[in-house]
C-alpha cells in the first residue's frame, strides 16, 4: 500500500471512531508507532483537524465532514449483524473489502450512533459449525466473472482428492450444506457442475466471454440440489 491510500485510510478510520490509537493505526497497517505520528502530522498539514487525547487515542474534531447521508439505529444495526454473517460464512478477502466499505459507512454516523454500534459488536458473536470450510479467497473473481458473463479456468480437487483442469461458464452462488459452491456449464462434460469452492485451488479469469446464451436460471437450479428447503 503507497502512503497516499495510507492516508486515505487513516483518516476513514480515524473518521468511523470516535477515538482511535496509535496502536490500533499501526496493527492495522503495519507500520511503526513513529510512522503513525508522521502520518496523523501529515494529515494535519493537509487541514484536517486530528486532535488527541490521552489514554484513547486520536480523533477528528465534530463537524468537520458534513455526513453526506444518515442512517437510522435500525439500519447501523442491521449493517453491523451482516458484518458477523460476513466474517463468519465468506473468505477472507471478501470481509476485508465488507470491512473496509463498513469503515466508510460508519465515517458518516453521528458520535452517539458510533457508540452504540461498537457497544452492541461486542454482544453480537457467530460460531461456525466445525463442518464448514473456508479455505479459500475465490468469492469477488467468482462474482466478477458472474456479473461479467466471463469463461474461468480452475485446478479442482474432487472428493477422491484427484485434481482436474477445467473451462467453466459461472452460472451462480448457492450456499447449501454449509458450504459455497459455483454452479457452472463445464466444457469438459458438456453439462452444469456443481463445484464446491472451498475445492478450487487455483483459478484464472480468461476475460472470455461465455459461448452458451441460454443458461439455466439459478433458482431453477436449485431444485435439483439434494437438500430440503
Amino acid at each position: 500500500m503507497n502512503r497516499i491510500d495510507r492516508l486515505l485510510g487513516i483518516l476513514t478510520l480515524l473518521q468511523s471512531r470516535k477515538f482511535v490509537s496509535s496502536e490500533k493505526i499501526a496493527d492495522k497497517y503495519q507500520i511503526s508507532i513513529r510512522t503513525v505520528y508522521r502520518d496523523v502530522k501529515s494529515l494535519i498539514e493537509l487541514g484536517i483537524p486530528v486532535s488527541f487525547e490521552p489514554s484513547r487515542g486520536y480523533f477528528i474534531v465534530q463537524g468537520y465532514f458534513l455526513p453526506p447521508v444518515s442512517f437510522s439505529n435500525e439500519e447501523a444495526n442491521a449493517l453491523l449483524l451482516i458484518e458477523s454473517l460476513v466474517n463468519g460464512f465468506t473468505d477472507t478477502s471478501t470481509q476485508k473489502h465488507y470491512t473496509s466499505a463498513l469503515e466508510k459507512i460508519k465515517a458518516v454516523l453521528k458520535g452517539q450512533q458510533k457508540d452504540k454500534l461498537e457497544t452492541l459488536n461486542e454482544k453480537i458473536l457467530l460460531q461456525k459449525p466445525s463442518c464448514y470450510d473456508m479455505r479459500f479467497e475465490y468469492l469477488p473473481i467468482l462474482q466478477n466473472a458472474i456479473a461479467a458473463m466471463t469463461v474461468l479456468e480452475i485446478d479442482y480437487k474432487n472428493t477422491k482428492e484427484e485434481i482436474s483442469k477445467r473451462q467453466i461458464e459461472p452460472v451462480g452462488l448457492i450456499f447449501y450444506a454449509f458450504n459455497w459452491h459455483l454452479i457452472a456449464w463445464c466444457y469438459k462434460r458438456s453439462s452444469y457442475r456443481d463445484f464446491r469452492v472451498s475445492r478450487i485451488i487455483k483459478i484464472t479469469d480468461t476475460d472470455k466471454p461465455f459461448k452458451k446464451q441460454d443458461h439455466i436460471k439459478l433458482s431453477d437450479y436449485m431444485k435439483e440440489l439434494p437438500v430440503d428447503y
